[in-house]
């Protein structure tokens, strides 16, 4: 699922097309830096990351590279493997957001660094939940919560479990509202939620290997039954927004109480006055609403990459660590122990216990096609 398609223009690109930015030489002392990422966060490492790094580290250069989005760096990837045969400059040190086993062969082949026996000085702090293999840095997360209006709604009595949720939105009829889970993943994580919730909260259920259509129809059916319940209990009768951002706008404008959200977009819209301050924050205590951390990746065939392994540890500072939060709206990629007791008492209702990460692949298609053929028959799939 694309982390947050609202951001896109539709006239953007043409369909169909992988726009690869230009590949400049290597050179001593620059890092060459490439995202898939949306435009907050190149500006939050424009603005933030790169004046900080640079200052902190003389003679040290950041070349910052829109690679469009995700394959447009899996071209480059592409690319890197292809110089190793070779053992020409893969014009490349870092990703920022990018998983390790793309492309596929990739970690066998030699393409990344083992972060884990890399020596970072920060490596301890890393949270425990953020951690997938030892190939990338989490330096930065994102869950989807529950953002509500707390002039309509006392915090000590915002649900604190899914079954609460369920129950809330029965007894507050036209007060709730999600997107159509495969235009934004807020909507599309509420009914991931929902999925868990009827399989025991079991997320051993669900991987990327063990996709059948059988266990599909068994897994997915009683979450269908669930929300085809709570349709009528939705705003407007059984209505669902086209995205993140159409729900967000509904909580502002108070037409309804409360919502699922990102949690960076939640907190960003709290910070620039999208969405008022007396905007209430919480996580589900029993599992929380899916999400997931973005894990940088260094190239061990890089000509700077012992520059792109400093860049690394230096995401991990106290400093970086709480401009995300402040600054970018996301989660710490380190242990909230390493961020100030401060922001650790302003974000206590949002901090994490669990992050549930769903598999996309064939699961996000049979929950796209499952929603809309059973929750939501008469929706037009756009």
């Amino acid at each position: 699922m694309k982390r947050r398609a609202f951001l896109l223009s539709a006239g953007g690109a043409a369909a169909g097309m992988v726009l690869l930015p230009q590949l400049a030489r290597a050179e001593a002392g620059r890092i060459d830096w490439y995202t898939g990422s949306d435009q907050n966060i190149l500006d939050f490492w424009t603005n933030i990351v790169q004046p900080k790094f640079e200052a902190a580290n003389p003679g040290i250069t950041l070349n910052l590279v829109d690679a469009g989005d995700n394959a447009g760096l899996q071209a480059i990837g592409d690319r890197a493997v292809a110089a190793m045969a070779s053992s020409a400059d893969p014009q490349a040190d870092i990703f920022e957001s990018f998983d390790p086993r793309l492309p596929k062969g990739a970690i066998e082949a030699g393409l990344y660094v083992n972060i884990k026996e890399a020596g970072l000085s920060n490596y301890s702090k890393i949270n425990p939940l953020a951690f997938d293999g030892d190939y990338s840095v989490p330096y930065r997360g994102s869950q989807v919560l529950l953002a509500y209006d707390t002039t309509k709604l006392d915090p000590a009595n915002a649900p604190k479990t899914f079954a609460d949720l369920i129950a809330w939105i029965k007894a507050n009829p036209g007060q709730f509202i999600y997107n159509r889970p495969d235009k934004g993943g807020s909507g599309g994580n509420f009914v991931r939620r929902a999925i868990y919730e009827v399989n025991g909260n079991d997320t051993s259920k669900f991987t990327v290997d063990n996709y059948s259509a059988e266990a599909a129809d068994a897994a997915l059916k009683p979450a269908w039954d669930l929300l085809m319940d709570l349709a009528p209990s939705l705003f407007d009768g059984g209505a669902y927004t086209a995205g993140n951002t159409p729900s967000l706008q509904l909580l502002s404008q108070s037409a309804v109480t409360m919502i699922p959200a990102w949690s960076d977009q939640a907190l960003q819209a709290i910070s620039t006055g999208v969405l008022p301050e007396t905007t209430g924050l919480v996580q589900l205590s029993d599992l929380g609403l899916p999400g997931g951390f973005s894990r940088s990746v260094i190239l061990a065939n890089g000509v700077n990459k012992d520059a792109a392994l400093k860049l690394a540890d230096f995401l991990l500072t106290e400093e970086i660590q709480s401009a995300v939060l402040t600054e970018l709206g996301g989660f710490p990629g380190v242990a909230w122990d390493y961020v100030s007791p401060e922001l650790r008492d302003k974000y206590k209702d949002v901090i994490p216990t669990t992050i549930p990460v769903f598999p996309g692949g064939d699961w996000e298609k049979a929950i796209n096609d499952g929603w809309y053929r059973n929750v939501a028959p008469n929706v037009v799939r756009e």
